[in-house]
């Protein structure tokens, strides 16, 4: 299971990516046993960031079917909006952040939240790149199997 969040400022999303490959994803986070998926966020913005977001509504529930470092996955991911405090450094298409997480070399940057910039920046999964500008008003539930989406 995989928790995510979409935080936004001036017009730009937060993005993260392990720098041994080469697409972006949304910062988060596998749930431990026992937590909450609010939880789960909340602790991985801590860890990674060093901050407390502030978690809002549930954006999309997805059931993603993919093929990764030569094995099938089907993962569960749930993502959220939420805020991140101000002093969260704010530059726009820089690193602002690095961190070591396990054997992964974490950086993240501020993208402008459009589906031309996040087209560029190749990440998966793909169908936020056709929601940034117009985000869903309660909660979808999707399937998204390698390229196809299909909504429940």
């Amino acid at each position: 299971m995989r928790i995510a969040g979409l935080a936004f400022r001036d017009g730009h999303v937060l993005v993260h990516r392990a720098t041994h490959e080469p697409f972006w994803t949304f910062p988060g986070g596998r749930a431990e046993i026992g937590e909450t998926s609010e939880e789960t966020l909340k602790r991985e913005m801590i860890e990674e960031l060093g901050v407390e977001a502030t978690i809002h509504r549930l954006l999309w529930s997805v059931e993603n079917f993919f093929h990764y470092e030569g094995r099938d996955w089907h993962e569960l991911g749930l993502y959220y909006l939420m805020d991140l405090p101000e002093t969260l450094a704010f530059h726009e298409s820089e690193i602002i952040h690095r961190i070591q997480d396990g054997d992964n070399a974490l950086e993240f940057k501020w993208v402008r939240a459009t589906r031309q910039a996040l087209t560029a920046l190749d990440i998966p999964p793909y169908f936020i790149v056709d929601e940034i500008e117009n985000l869903p008003e309660s909660p979808r539930h999707l399937v998204w199997n390698d390229g196809n989406l299909d909504e429940k």
